[in-house]
């Protein structure tokens, strides 16, 4: 208590030191206290409102929902209405935005299974170490010679750069359903590099006060914080592990109780490591999400579910909080050298890691390119920049006020612009680069599927292979294809292998029985558009065209093949080449343009290298003259080259 009768609190700046007093009047401290609590309920009740409606516009434009929260955070904030500020959380908006962020990694780390680690191994430790120390040194170097800062504070701005983690990502990937591959290698480097990103720009922070630190200080440093939530996460994780499996086989756990076990043990892991080294917490969680998504845990999936759900609650919060906090003239001071260092950021750097980090493997040229142009900043910088622009403006006398602006609104700048262009046309870009592939589901990992998958894969298509025997699955692997362990028949794991995702499924296995239950778990349990079966025994195709099944034969296909061979060599060969040379695409008109025109008409509109074969309108099939009309939503079924074909598409259904 201070001589005045009031209240004295220290304001700690997150490393363990005390930066100034914070002295409260005894005599306004409850007035004060109720007033606060009664404005702040309010504040928290607008931002939750927002952030619903923010997930739903998402879901109703397909757009990223954190385009919605960062405008949404902007618009209530000091520069918008008004009703949110940084006064308004006062100092437990540090301790608010850690735990969200404990819970967002958790959650993010939790769906980093090992099947999803196999999709992209060596661009994935490429992206989060090789990518990462571009992004740092490309970051850094932009910084200090295009806005004038020293070193110290350029690294800062470099470290805190490094991240793009899941509260971005995630919301990104849920609209934007890109490649396996693609996917986890973006999801892997998102969640290490927010931990990355987080201890290495406190060790930078710490070690630069001290004027006597050298390279190793720095090293020791990381390996110490790292060290540090490595082993809180493991002891968490394991804890937790015995909880939910040895008690809960002991005295039969409740799913409710699984769930709320694990939120409990992920933010018990953050702030115990973040006690003992400030942002070990981040580590912490990220590795116990890691160990515990790999265990066969009960309630698995309902926890998952409890995860997601609290997570688009917390992450509405933290992103429209912190939105709140931009401040327009910090980010009109940086000028035109601002927006060129973020131009540098995201059209030089950001392409540099990714062809350096995904060198050699199996993505396309696009991918890399959509892997490129979608890397948008997000909590970590913001909160952790938030956090040092405090330390370095309130002590006496202020050590960097103008290191401190800086600092702030160059991380504020790189995340909104990030955010509302990357973030927010993250699909129009995948679109644009047709990297969203159709996911199609094989279930059966024999010839038969393989030789599917590597069809459906040379046209780029999504595929994931289920198959339980371990060792075919193995080989499936080995060829290159995305394989889950499990059997078909199983409705987890359909549901594991993405099968609520799927818009096609393919049963292949030689066991029509098997076939059959597949195809009807595809059916009601997961309305997936396509289903088709291998009939192996055609007195079977009746029952699997009952339920609405598409079926081949394999005695009538062999038949129909050699039968090709015989009368039609040239076509049969023409068509064993489609997905290589040639290809042949159904595809519904709704191109506005050319509707009511004939045929004919539109032959100018299309490659030369294509042909239109067929016509169906209302489940009737016709093959068209010139003078026939195309109507609104007919299907035409479209030949020739393979980029012709592609081309061809674009301007016949320009919104696919």
């Amino acid at each position: 208590m201070d001589p005045t009768g009031g209240f004295e609190r220290p304001l700690f700046n997150g490393l363990g030191e005390t930066v100034i007093p914070l002295v409260i009047p005894k005599d306004t401290l409850v007035p004060l206290a109720v007033e606060g609590e009664s404005n702040l309920l309010l504040i928290i009740a607008l931002i939750i409102a927002l952030g619903v409606s923010a997930q739903v516009l998402a879901d109703r434009y397909r757009v990223p929902s954190v385009l919605f929260l960062i405008l949404a955070g902007v618009a209530v904030g000091p520069e918008g209405a008004g009703l949110v500020s940084r006064e308004s959380f006062g100092p437990a908006l540090s301790t608010i935005v850690g735990l969200s962020v404990a819970i967002i990694v958790f959650e993010g780390a939790f769906h980093l299974t090992v099947e999803k680690l196999r999709e992209a191994p060596a661009a994935a430790l490429r992206l989060v170490t090789v990518g990462a120390l571009v992004a740092f040194l490309g970051t850094t170097v932009a910084v200090h010679f295009l806005l004038g800062v020293e070193w110290a504070i350029a690294a800062l701005i470099g470290s805190l750069l490094v991240a793009t983690g899941p509260t971005v990502v995630t919301p990104i990937l849920s609209v934007v359903p890109v490649h396996n591959r693609v996917a986890a290698a973006l999801e892997i480097e998102g969640i290490v590099n927010d931990v990355t990103a987080a201890i290495l720009a406190v060790v930078i922070f710490k070690l630069l006060a001290s004027q006597e630190a050298n390279p190793s200080d720095y090293v020791s440093e990381f390996a110490m914080r790292l060290g540090v939530g490595l082993l809180v996460g493991i002891v968490v994780a394991g804890v937790l592990w015995y909880l939910l499996t040895q008690v809960h086989l002991a005295t039969g756990e409740t799913p409710q109780n699984a769930r709320l076990m694990t939120l409990a043990g992920a933010i018990v892991a953050f702030g115990i490591a973040d006690t003992i080294a400030s942002e070990a917490g981040v580590a912490a969680v990220a590795t116990a999400g890691v160990l515990l998504g790999n265990t066969d845990l009960p309630y698995k999936e309902t926890i998952e579910s409890f995860k997601g759900d609290i997570t688009l609650v917390v992450l509405s919060f933290i992103f429209i909080a912190l939105a709140a906090l931009i401040d327009f003239e910090t980010l009109l001071t940086l000028g035109l050298k601002g927006l060129a260092v973020v131009v540098i950021i995201a059209l030089v750097v950001r392409p540099l890691l990714v062809f350096l980090s995904t060198r050699g493997e199996r993505f396309t040229r696009n991918e890399k390119l959509f892997m490129s142009f979608v890397g948008p900043r997000g909590i970590i910088p913001a909160s952790v920049a938030t956090l040092f622009a405090i330390q370095l403006q309130t002590t006496e006398p202020p050590s960097n006020p103008e290191g401190a602006s800086v600092l702030v609104g160059t991380v504020f700048l790189v995340i909104l612009v990030t955010v509302v262009f990357e973030g927010g046309f993250a699909r129009q870009i995948a679109e644009r680069l047709r990297v969203i592939p159709m996911r199609i589901l094989i279930v059966g990992g024999g010839q038969v599927g393989r030789a599917l998958a590597e069809r459906l894969e040379e046209r780029e298509e999504n595929v994931i292979v289920l198959e339980d025997d371990e060792s075919i699955a193995e080989q499936a692997r080995a060829d290159g294809f995305s394989v889950r362990e499990g059997d078909g028949t199983d409705t987890k794991a359909l549901r594991n292998a993405g099968a609520d995702n799927a818009k096609t499924v393919a049963a292949v296995t030689g066991d029509d029985d098997t076939n059959l239950l597949i195809a009807q778990l595809a059916k009601s349990k997961f309305d997936v558009e396509t289903v088709i079966a291998r009939v192996n025994d055609p007195d079977n195709a009746d029952a699997f065209e009952e339920l609405g099944v598409k079926t081949v034969s394999s005695t009538m296909a062999t038949a129909w093949g050699i039968d090709n061979m015989i009368e039609r060599p040239a076509l049969s060969n023409w068509m064993t080449e489609l997905g290589r040379s040639g290809d042949v695409q159904e595809i519904e008109v709704t191109a506005e343009k050319l509707v009511g025109r004939t045929i004919a008409d539109i032959d100018a509109e299309i490659p030369n290298e294509v042909l239109i074969a067929l016509v169906d309108r209302g489940g009737e099939s016709t093959v068209p003259r010139g003078d026939f009309e195309l109507e609104y939503g007919d299907r035409i079924t479209i030949l020739g080259q393979t980029e012709a074909v592609d081309e061809a598409i674009d301007r016949v259904h320009p919104h696919v």
